[in-house]
């Protein structure tokens, strides 16, 4: 009996590292892509460990013919494609005043695009292939509430919202179900060194959270992990916050809009080393 078989995109490192370990630790192949090859082999490496076959390519999601031939090659190597995780996403904070036409772009284009592109491609082969299939794509809550200093990205993941929705309309009648994960402030790698390092700010975040503590990584694979099982077979169209139920309080960052430009300004020096 073959075993099912997941796609990543942004799989090298943070929530695509977490969530392509957590699906091969329970039987899936895993097929990853990102822009850094040698992240997605120490990746891969893992992965085998718990007796995953894995296909790595690197890609640029912002180019359709770059994600097809991933997910073709994927295909052809393990016979069959059963999930699809869209994660890849650029992010940064910037005040909208000061946002440059170039970063919009930058971030648009992978987070809206990349996870169209990506969609498409294995929408296509699914429906050719006459098998039915999950899409999850990774958002944010301020997708649908609003944050100061993300508009680019929250923008983006409004539309990929609109892209899951859309599809999940169009493509049930072939058995694919498309929904998408709404994180809450998690423990990665980039949000340890670049926001819980800031002064303070730990320990306001979790006054924001009614359960009380920040998510790990593994919170939100096991979200995805479920949402791409037979056990989510019904479930299609609908958005998961996985985030402590902070939405119920407002904002993701933990400062109040009154607060601008000051928290946002320095955490931004933080983030980029800003001397000014």
């Amino acid at each position: 009996m073959s075993r099912p078989v997941v796609a990543i995109t942004g799989g090298g490192s943070g929530l695509g590292e977490g969530m392509a370990l957590l699906f091969a630790e329970s039987g899936y192949d895993i097929a990853i892509c990102g822009r850094r090859i040698e992240k997605l082999e120490q990746v891969a490496e893992k992965a085998k460990a718990s007796g995953a076959a894995v296909y790595i390519q690197s890609v640029d999601v912002r180019n359709y013919e770059s994600v097809d031939l991933w997910l073709q090659k994927a295909r052809e190597k393990f016979g069959q494609l059963d999930a699809l995780i869209c994660n890849a996403a650029g992010n940064f904070i910037a005040p909208s005043i000061e946002l440059s036409p170039r970063a919009w772009k930058a971030v648009t284009e992978i987070n809206m695009d990349g996870t169209f592109f990506a969609s498409q491609a294995f929408g296509k082969i699914q429906i050719e292939d006459k098998r039915p299939g999950s899409i999850t794509s990774i958002i944010a809550a301020y997708a649908q509430s609003g944050q100061p200093g993300t508009i680019h990205s929250a923008a983006s993941k409004a539309g990929v919202l609109a892209i899951m929705r859309t599809l999940a309309a169009e493509w049930g009648r072939f058995g694919i179900r498309c929904n998408s994960i709404s994180p809450g402030p998690i423990h990665t790698e980039g949000t340890d060194k670049n926001l819980w390092s800031f002064p303070g700010a730990e320990k306001r975040m979790k006054s924001t959270i009614p359960l009380g503590r920040i998510g790990e990584v593994r919170d939100i694979a096991q979200a995805a992990l479920f949402l791409a099982s037979p056990q989510a077979s019904w479930i299609s169209g609908a958005d998961l916050d996985v985030d402590g139920a902070q939405w119920l309080n407002g904002g993701v960052f933990g400062w109040d809009p009154n607060d601008l430009p000051g928290p946002m300004l320095a955490l931004m020096k933080a983030m980029r080393g800003s001397k000014t």
